[in-house]
């Protein structure tokens, strides 16, 4: 199933207390069980600005889907197309 990254702006999110992000990925959570089991948060990287979220899910109105449903923001939606890391370079 393919990769998505989510960029979701949200001012001032690296300044989210741990209890705020912990509400935020409970009613992510709450919306993806809700859902069923085509959709997974992979997981997120939170920045000073946005939140960068890595999905798995069949395609991009599943993603919108669930951020509609969470309230959350899906600002740019972008599928990955491959994956490379360090051992790409052996």
């Amino acid at each position: 199933m393919p990769k998505f990254i989510i960029e979701r702006e949200i001012p001032g999110a690296g300044d989210l207390t741990a209890a705020e992000l912990q509400a935020i990925s409970q009613k992510s959570c709450r919306v993806l069980g809700e859902m069923g089991t085509e959709i997974q948060w992979v997981n997120s990287y939170v920045t000073d600005e946005k939140i960068y979220c890595v999905y798995i899910a069949p395609n991009e109105k599943t993603i919108r889907e669930h951020a509609s449903k969470g309230e959350f923001p899906a600002d740019s939606i972008c599928k990955v197309r491959k994956i490379i890391d360090p051992t790409t370079a052996e």
